[in-house]
């Protein structure tokens, strides 16, 4: 009988090592197969909180976070972006890229979980901002990328010029802070067992097998019920 676990991705849609981490995970979910049923998750983590809505160039953005000059912070970009390709993914982040605010991303999130679909939007929201460098802070975008994956157009422009899941997103944040994640992504499985960053396939594959087999062992030391 497969093991089922539950899987807390934290993640935000302006990180680049979430779309590694995340399609990594999922390889390795694939490869597994049949012996583990993951249950998947998207909790909200903003990197970026006080990014106003037109954004900020990048490589000025991370020169000024991290104390280094522009041109170390665009060439720190090529890792990344290698690895994204590893993955297949195609990441274009070179001259002219943006962060953006992405907290109402995180509101359709929360109400994209509720339709069913939260883990297509959360794949077209990577591949909207990374691969076409779209407005993560636009809310017509938002609302196309929304209706790209079969979510209703009209409703998720209502979620994003309103309040809707806005405290929800908050609420979550802070909890997950509370449990000490100071870094995405993070996942976070069946409560218990950390995954931090964007590792390789195989690495994901033996930790998840590693805590099925945790799961497996404790369950067959349980005392039986009467």
């Amino acid at each position: 009988m497969a093991t089922q676990l539950k899987i807390d991705f934290i993640s935000d849609i302006s990180c680049p090592w979430c779309v590694v981490g995340l399609r990594n995970m999922e390889a390795a979910l694939a490869n597994i197969g049949d012996d583990i049923e993951a249950y998947v998750r998207f909790e909200p983590f903003e990197l970026n909180p006080d990014m106003p809505p037109e954004g900020m160039d990048r490589a000025a953005y991370f020169a000024t976070k991290y104390g280094i000059s522009t041109e170390e912070a665009k060439n720190r970009g090529g890792e990344i972006r290698a690895r994204a390709e590893e993955a297949g993914f195609t990441m274009n982040t070179g001259e002219g890229f943006r962060v953006y605010n992405t907290f109402d991303a995180h509101r359709l999130l929360e109400w994209a979980m509720e339709e069913g679909k939260q883990r297509a939007l959360k794949h077209a929201l990577f591949e909207a901002y990374f691969t076409d460098g779209k407005n993560m802070g636009d809310h017509e975008t938002l609302a196309g990328i929304a209706e790209s994956v079969g979510l209703d157009r009209g409703r998720a422009c209502e979620i994003v010029a309103g309040d809707d899941y806005a405290g929800h997103v908050r609420q979550s944040q802070s909890h997950q802070r509370g449990r000490g994640v100071q870094s995405v992504p993070t996942i976070i499985v069946n409560g218990e067992y950390v995954i931090n960053g964007g590792q390789p396939p195989a690495i994901f594959e033996k930790a998840f097998r590693h805590i099925a087999s945790e799961i497996a062992r404790e369950e067959a030391v349980m005392p039986e019920v009467v």
